[in-house]
C-alpha cells in the first residue's frame, strides 16, 4: 500500500488553536499528572501582579466568586428588609382604610399614604361614573382613552406617559415615572388610580404586583361602597 505524501501534514503546517488543545486536555485528563512539574512552574500572566502561578490563579477566582456570592447575599438580605417594611405599611394602611366611613376620608388616607408614607409625588384617581363628592384626588378631565390605552388588556400600567396623558391625570406634566392601576368590583370597570413619582426609574414594568394586587381590591371594595 502506497502512501500519499501530499495527505500527510507535517509538524509545521499543524495549527495549534484554543479549541485543539482545550479538546486536548478534555480527551486526556491524566495530562497534568503526567506533567506535574510543568504544573508547579507553570507561570500565567496576570494584570496586577505581573504573573502568578494556576493555584494562585484558582485560589484568586475563588475568591472573587465568594466575593460575588456574598454580595448577592447582601443585596437579598436588603430586599428582604424592604419588602418586610413594605408589607408592614401595607397592612397598616389596610387597617386605616377599613376604618374610614366616607368617601372624603377613604381619599385622604389614599393620599397621605401615597404622598407621606410611601414618599411618592402624587395620587389620582379617575373614576367611569361621575362621584357625588368632591376631591383633590379626583379627576375631572375625560381619562376613557387613556383607561382604553393603557389598562385594556392589562391591569397595571409602569413607566412613563406622554405628556398629553400627564397633563389629564396631573394636570401637568411630569418627568418621573407613573403606575397605572385598574379598579375592578364585581367584574365592573370603576377606573383606575394613577401614582407618580419624581424618579424616572421608580415604577418598573419588572416590578413585583403581589402586594399591589391586594391593595387595588381592597381598594376597589372600598370605594364602591362609598363613592356608588
Amino acid at each position: 500500500m502506497q502512501i500519499n505524501d501530499q495527505n500527510l501534514l507535517s509538524d509545521d503546517e499543524i495549527k495549534l488553536t484554543d479549541e485543539l488543545i482545550v479538546a486536548y486536555l478534555q480527551e486526556n485528563p491524566e495530562f497534568f499528572n503526567r506533567q506535574a512539574d510543568f504544573v508547579t512552574t507553570l507561570r500565567l500572566p496576570d494584570h496586577q501582579r505581573g504573573t502568578i502561578s494556576l493555584v494562585e490563579r484558582q485560589l484568586s477566582q475563588q475568591r472573587h466568586k465568594i466575593h460575588n456570592l456574598e454580595e448577592e447575599i447582601t443585596q437579598l438580605m436588603v430586599i428582604a428588609n424592604q419588602n418586610e417594611q413594605l408589607f408592614a405599611l401595607y397592612s397598616d394602611l389596610y387597617l386605616r382604610l377599613l376604618d374610614c366611613t366616607t368617601a372624603v376620608e377613604l381619599l385622604d388616607c389614599l393620599h397621605q399614604a401615597t404622598t407621606q408614607l410611601l414618599s411618592l409625588d402624587a395620587l389620582k384617581l379617575w373614576l367611569v361614573k361621575p362621584a357625588k363628592v368632591s376631591h383633590s384626588a379626583l379627576i375631572n378631565n375625560n381619562c376613557a382613552e387613556i383607561i382604553e390605552n393603557r389598562l385594556s388588556k392589562d391591569e397595571y400600567y409602569f413607566g412613563r406617559l406622554q405628556q398629553s396623558e400627564q397633563t389629564l391625570i396631573f394636570g401637568e406634566s411630569n418627568a418621573g415615572s407613573v403606575v397605572l392601576v385598574r379598579l375592578m368590583h364585581n367584574q365592573e370597570d370603576i377606573g383606575f388610580l394613577a401614582i407618580s413619582s419624581q424618579d424616572a426609574e421608580h415604577f418598573d414594568p419588572r416590578m413585583d404586583t403581589l402586594l399591589l394586587g391586594q391593595f387595588k381590591k381592597l381598594v376597589a371594595k372600598l370605594l364602591h361602597q362609598q363613592l356608588f
